[in-house]
């Protein structure tokens, strides 16, 4: 099976390309690194230098696919230079070799040449003066440390600049996902809560009217027709008094359409004189004193929509509805006679029993709905206990 090398990327093309050629030009005008005299310069032959040159101008087509073997390939090939006259040009292109070994290698080894060129460096520099005993052998190591150590620094800092920049860019990814993901969150919060909200603002009107005007329709008395009239208007002004509250919610509020406050315990009086008038003989034994808002707002509604649920579903008979504070918990019962019925009297969307446990839930409380058993005979019963200390917006 054939090995495949990877293709090498155009820049590393182009560098070779560049190097070769101004090594071959500094060849062509005579320009060395060492004279014909240098002792260090063990091959005279004119055409020597190039061969370290193509072999390092090739080392640089592997300098990002496989950057430390073209760097051990490039250091055996300066040695070689270092044998010849000697060619700047294939300095250079090995101080290259250096620096994308640390660069595009691997962790590891990024960490290491930096370290192995610096102690080069230093050997190179304390040698020569030790031996010679003169300070020009500094020379030494300051070329060294030039050629090595120098592009192995500068790798590592582009290096850790380029690895901060990855890590920055993810980091900022993770935070726009993350924003996005709560935003939709909020979204789809506030409209679980604007459905809620409307749905127990217009469900118990809407549901009353739909009974008195089938009642108009199905009976010819002219005295019937117009008290359920009335309550179809009572209904149907309280409906936009309601909506408009809504759309006061959903607006800015300021100025003149600052929206009306929100319905609180106080108002069940009210509440269930409506249901009365609606039809249902309701009684109402509430001992709450002051709780927190969203404790307030939340047993409302759920004692809203209980009376609309009864409305549509519940048997005659009487409504109790019982509201008690017990040790930092609002406790809600709302009881109707149950009724086996093919349909309601009134359609409806099912999101009753929904919407209050959603409201509950919020709250950190505990929800149940269901038939049970009475000594006044089978009831629907609905059962919320709402803690004081706890809440959230519902």
């Amino acid at each position: 099976m054939a090995l495949t090398l990877p293709r090498p990327h155009r820049d590393d093309v182009r560098i070779a390309v560049g190097g070769l050629l101004g090594g071959l030009t500094l060849w062509g005008v005579g320009l060395h690194s060492r004279g014909p005299n240098d002792p260090m310069a063990r091959v005279d032959q004119g055409w020597a230098v190039l061969v370290p040159l193509v072999v390092l101008a090739g080392c640089e087509l592997m300098r990002r696919t496989r950057p430390r073997t073209a760097l051990l390939i490039g250091t055996v090939a300066l040695v070689a230079d270092l044998l010849t006259r000697g060619s700047l040009a294939s300095v250079v292109l090995f101080t290259d070799l250096v620096y994308a070994a640390v660069l595009y290698g691997s962790p590891a080894a990024a960490r290491r040449i930096p370290w192995i060129t610096g102690l080069v460096t230093v050997i190179s520099t304390v040698w020569p003066v030790a031996l010679w005993r003169k300070p020009e052998g500094l020379l030494i190591g300051a070329f060294t440390g030039l050629v090595t150590f120098t592009p192995a620094a500068t790798g590592w800092i582009v290096r850790n600049h380029r690895d901060t920049a990855v890590a920055e860019r993810l980091r900022a990814e993770q935070t726009a996902l993350l924003a996005e993901m709560d935003r939709v969150q909020a979204v789809t919060a506030e409209r679980a809560r604007m459905a809620r909200e409307l749905h127990d603002m217009v469900a118990n009107h809407l549901s009353a009217i739909a009974i008195h005007s089938t009642a108009a329709l199905s009976l010819r008395d002219p005295k019937t027709s117009e008290d359920a009239l009335a309550v179809i208007r009572e209904n149907s002004v309280e409906g936009l008094a309601e909506m408009q509250r809504l759309i006061g919610i959903l607006r800015d509020g300021s100025g003149d359409n600052r929206p009306a406050a929100a319905p609180t315990l106080d108002g069940l009086g009210a509440l269930v004189d409506g249901a009365r008038a609606n039809g249902l003989d309701v009684g109402l034994s509430a001992d709450h004193g002051k709780v927190p808002a969203p404790v307030e707002l939340a047993a409302y509604r759920i004692v809203q929509e209980s009376l609309t649920n009864a409305l549509k579903h519940a048997g005659p008979g009487r409504v109790t509805v019982a509201l008690a504070l017990r040790d930092d918990w609002l406790t809600t019962r709302v009881s109707s006679p149950y009724a086996d019925r093919d349909r309601p009297r009134a359609p409806g969307s099912g999101a009753g029993l929904v919407g209050m446990r959603e409201r509950v839930a919020l709250l950190h409380g505990t929800f149940e709905a269901g038939p049970e058993d009475s000594p006044a005979g089978r009831v629907w019963t609905v059962r919320a206990a709402l803690p004081l200390n706890r809440g959230v917006a519902a």
